[in-house]
């Protein structure tokens, strides 16, 4: 008898264990589309993030694990803008402002680009890349590359306190 209540005590134990130390929760935050992102900001104005990445693009898994799976940032984009995950690469169409956005191919058939993501990037497709846009759509910055938390966390306060309109993102950054 000793032994069966033994052995439930142990396994209780390992069951409760397991429990508690579950990973945690892959997306701290909703990532919109582009298009609820629109419908969204119609009713509740907020600045808008777009993470424009690739399905094959390492540095951009790296980020989704690491900087917007931190806590503080989470809480951060959640409370002051509509995230939106933009695939560069995506082959359905985004209608916005009267324009029909499309997936474009290259000369060779082989792979291409989002008409909507290369109009926000200025055509430099690099991923990751963040685009920061007001809640009129006007953009406030492009910034290409990789992030860890506290550089990220000080480019979203840039655009979501808007200093941008104070300073340049430059003088910022260096906190001049």
């Amino acid at each position: 008898m000793r032994k069966i209540a033994l052995s439930a005590l142990v396994l209780a134990a390992i069951a409760f264990s397991t429990q508690s130390f579950q990973a945690p929760n892959p997306e701290p935050f909703k990532w919109y589309t582009w298009e609820e992102a629109v419908a969204l900001n119609k009713t509740k104005p907020k600045k808008i993030v777009v993470d424009v990445f690739t399905n094959w693009c390492g540095w951009c898994k790296k980020m989704d694990k690491g900087a917007f799976s931190d806590p503080a940032v989470a809480a951060y984009i959640a409370a002051n803008f509509y995230p939106v995950k933009l695939n560069a690469e995506q082959r359905e169409e985004i209608n916005f402002n009267n324009e029909e956005f499309i997936f474009v191919a290259n000369d060779n058939g082989r792979g291409g680009v989002h008409s909507l993501a290369y109009a926000l990037l200025d055509g430099k497709m690099g991923y990751p890349t963040l685009v920061y846009l007001n809640e009129k759509y006007e953009r406030i910055m492009i910034s290409p590359g990789f992030k860890e938390s506290d550089d990220l966390m000080k480019e979203l306060r840039f655009a979501a306190e808007e200093m941008y309109s104070k300073t340049t993102w430059e003088k910022y950054k260096d906190g001049k």
